[in-house]
Parts: structure tokens; sequence; C-alpha cells
């Protein structure tokens, strides 16, 4: 190609480029919201400022205040002793200790490696790093003291060498070095199924539902979400849609066959909670037009079926870089005029961003 035929190629593809990034401007906003886009990048102490002088209570409501959190946390400790081995675990390795955020992210990671090889190297990486034997001695648990990492292992009490008891990270290099270690492996997954049970309720709609209905948790009421990743492709975004509205359905039925009245306000049954990134393989606002078009629709049809099972259905929040995204939406949905005479669509505010007051007086 001579190099003129070349240059006017490469001006034509810039050009095509051009076209394609600036296609489509933003959407004209209304007063309100343009509110929210303007705090996206708000000077932080301003908006502190902002905030404070909003946040003030009258005397008599801060003494309230103080006075009912106080007595959750009395109550709260009183049930101390009819906890279990993994809530005292839970307690001393939480998420304001780098040792516990370790076991939160390992536990999500191995959930996710399929092979026995990647699992035993992110396992002999992560466990060598954490100050273990900073916690020793600081739970009232002997199931956390006895063996900070080995109780977690194995489930059961173990005995220390006195050399191991005092170097607790020289004792878990060893037994990871040692083992390859199908031992821990095999332990760490056992013990990442024991964390799972503290925060799933169940492995399907109808075993969530049934252990929802058990003792412990009868007095709640719930809403429930699915884990999982966002849609990477069309066909994710049809079975996550799909798996959504079988959920809708179950919950409906469930409360139905327990003898809710017809006239039960929906904020006194469970529902549902959805990710829009699981309803679309491209939900990002470079693609807005498109994303608008085509998932606003897939929430409606949530949001009506939810309507007709007399459940609640709330749109959870995700990354900040979204929002706005997911505003649009939600708006869409809301507005339309088969949810006209229905309380049951919600939208989860993500609190500690500077948009959150304009977003709430949007709302």
């Amino acid at each position: 190609m001579a190099l003129s035929e070349a240059l006017s190629e490469l001006s034509k593809n810039t050009q095509a480029a051009e076209q394609f990034i600036h296609a489509a401007p933003p959407p004209s906003r209304s007063p309100q919201r343009a509110a929210i886009t303007e705090l996206w990048l708000a000077d932080e102490t301003v908006a502190v400022n902002r905030l404070l002088a909003i946040a003030g209570l009258c005397a008599e409501r801060a003494q309230a205040a103080v006075k009912q959190a106080a007595g959750w946390v009395t109550r709260v400790r009183g049930l101390k002793e009819t906890q279990s081995a993994l809530d005292a675990f839970m307690r001393e390795y939480d998420l304001s200790s780098e040792e516990g955020v370790l076991l939160m992210c390992l536990a999500e990671a191995l959930l996710r490696i399929p092979d026995d090889d990647t699992a035993e190297k992110l396992i002999a990486d992560k466990l060598a790093e954490a100050d273990w034997e900073s916690h020793l001695g600081r739970s009232d648990s002997l199931f956390v003291n006895a063996s900070t990492w080995g109780l977690m292992l194995t489930g059961r009490i173990v005995r220390l060498a006195p050399e191991s008891t005092n170097n607790i990270r020289a004792a878990i290099n060893r037994l990871v070095n040692r083992s390859g270690e199908p031992v821990v492996r095999l332990a760490l997954r056992r013990a990442m199924r024991m964390m799972g049970g503290q925060f799933v309720m169940g492995r399907n709609i109808a075993e969530a539902l049934k252990n929802a209905d058990s003792k412990p948790h009868r007095p709640y009421l719930h809403s429930f979400d699915m884990l999982g990743e966002a849609a990477l492709t069309a066909a994710d975004a049809q079975r996550y849609l799909q798996s959504y509205l079988d959920a809708i359905a179950a919950i409906g039925r469930h409360h139905d066959a327990a003898g809710d009245a017809q006239t039960t306000p929906i904020f006194a049954r469970p529902g549902i909670s959805v990710k829009l990134s699981a309803l679309h393989p491209r939900y990002e606002y470079a693609h807005h037009a498109r994303v608008v078009a085509e998932l606003a629709p897939r929430l409606l049809l949530l949001a009506q079926t939810a309507k007709v099972n007399r459940i609640g259905l709330c749109v959870d929040a995700e990354e900040a870089d979204r929002l706005e995204l997911s505003l649009d939406i939600f708006e869409a949905v809301y507005r339309d005029p088969s949810l006209a005479d229905w309380e049951g669509l919600g939208l989860a505010v993500q609190a500690f961003q500077k948009r959150a007051p304009a977003v709430i007086e949007w709302l």
C-alpha cells in the first residue's frame, strides 16, 4: 500500500473513532439529577461540612439514640455465651483486622479456583503473610485460643508444642510447606464451608426458604439475594433473569402456603434483591442508551412478577461509577403505569458516597 493510501485509511479510521466516541452526548438532566452529578468529584471538606450542618440532633433525640443503642449492645453481649465456637472465631477475625480480611478474601477466592495446584499455591502464599500470633489470648473462646489456625483448619482443639505456641507464624509456615498439600487444602475448604454457613442461607431458593423458617431465623424478615458474578454474556444474563423469576415465584408460593393473608402488607413479607450487573453483560455507562433500552424491560418484568407475588424487590447498589446509570433504569421502571399502585420497588443507596444526600433528595 502506498504511503498516501495508508494515510487516507488512517484518517478514515480516526474519523470513525471520533464519531463513535462522541456519538451519544450525556442526556439532559433535571436540576435534582444534575445535583447528583455535581457531587461526583465534590471537595471532601465542603461535603463533610455540609453533612455536619444537617447531622445534629437535639439533646432529647441524641439521648434516646444512645439509650437504644446501649440496649442493643447489652442484649447482644448477653447472648455471647450461647453463640457457637464459629461465632467466637468470627468475632476475633472480623473485617476490621488484616487477618479477618485475608480469611474472607481467601474463602471467596477458593470457591472460584477449579484446580488443586492453584488452590495450594494460594493457601501457601496467603497464610504465611499474616500476623496470626497477635490474635492469641485475645478471645474468651478456647476454640480460638487453643490454636488460632489449627482450630479453623480441623474444626477441633489442637494441642500445640511449646515451640509452636511461641511462634504461630513459623508453625503455620511449617504446616503449609510440609503438608502440600491435600490436608491443608481439604481442611481449608471445609473451613470455608463452615464460614459460608454464617453468611449464606442456602444453596438454592428452596433451601434458603426452609432455613429462613427454622427457629433461629423465624422472627426475622429476609430479603433474599442471589450470589454470583456479573453477567459476561447474553446467555448469562438470560440465565440470571430466569433464576430471579423462579426465586420470586418460589418466595410468593412459600408464604402463600404458610397462610399469609392477601392483605398482608408488602413490608411484612420477605422480598428479593437483584443486581443489575447480572441482567446485562454491558452494564456500563459507555453503553448507556443500549443498556437502558435492554435492561429496563428486564427489571420491569421482575418488578411486575414481584407485584403479582406480593413481595418487595430491591435494586442492589454496585460500583460507584454505575450509580447514575442505575438511577436512569430505576426511574424508567418506577414510572411504568403497570406499577403505579405498588409500593414494593426499592433501591439501595450507598450512604458513604458524597452523592448520597442528593440521591435521597431525588428519590
